[in-house]
């Protein structure tokens, strides 16, 4: 991925101290080396003060010709309103966008969006994290080809919207690397990679997803 321009919603005179040390703790944070991710410019309406993170998980060398090849990629924007907003219960909001293709088999799972759900809650509380008022959106889509497209395999995508309001801690500022940590252990999981501790997978209550990359269990 191409490195982003970072892009906070007013000048660093203006920016409150929490909201500072919140995004220094997304900077700081240290991901699966699958993950790549960068800054990217952040919406500007949402709240008086923004950051925004693109991540992408990639598999080296798997394309056909060699090249690296996205299995899974997304968003992450981090908002800061120091008033505090009523709809957040708090004066941060996480918001994320996660999104991945996906076997045709597993798509028409009829519990897949129900299971996709679980991945996001259960990524959090594998970690530890405290957080409140969740919500999203998980969306499937499938593609389906004819005529002289027919010989290509149907492709079905899946993608999460969520967001959720991370507790705050000392100084009213939350444990963002956690947070990311746990969005980043999302996006490996709709990539198909295995958990990187499968035991925390288990105590956050990961529905596990069919392992589509890397050792496959004997």
């Amino acid at each position: 991925m191409a490195a982003a321009q970072e892009h906070l919603a007013d000048s660093a005179d203006e920016t409150p101290i929490p909201f500072r040390q919140a995004v220094e703790a997304l900077r700081a944070a240290r991901l699966r080396p699958e993950i790549e991710i960068d800054p990217t410019p952040a919406p500007k309406r949402l709240a008086p003060f923004a950051y925004a993170l693109e991540a992408a998980v990639v598999e080296r060398g798997a394309g056909p010709g060699g090249e690296d090849e996205d299995l899974a990629d997304g968003r992450l924007v981090l908002l800061h309103n120091p008033a505090r907003q009523e709809a957040w219960q708090g004066t941060f909001r996480v918001v994320t966008l996660t999104r991945a293709e996906l076997e045709p088999e597993m798509g028409t799972d009829p519990l897949l969006p129900e299971v996709s759900w679980s991945w996001l809650t259960g990524a959090l509380d594998a970690r530890g994290v405290r957080y409140g008022e969740p919500s999203g959106t998980v969306t499937r889509a499938g593609s389906y080809y004819f005529g002289g497209l027919a010989a290509r395999e149907p492709k079905t995508q899946i993608e999460i919207r969520a967001s959720w309001t991370p507790a705050e801690g000392p100084g009213g500022v939350p444990d963002l690397a956690a947070h990311l940590a746990a969005w980043g252990d999302l996006l490996c999981q709709v990539a198909g990679l295995p958990p990187a501790c499968p035991e925390a997978a288990q105590r956050g209550g990961v529905v596990p997803l069919p392992q589509r990359r890397g050792p496959q269990p004997r």
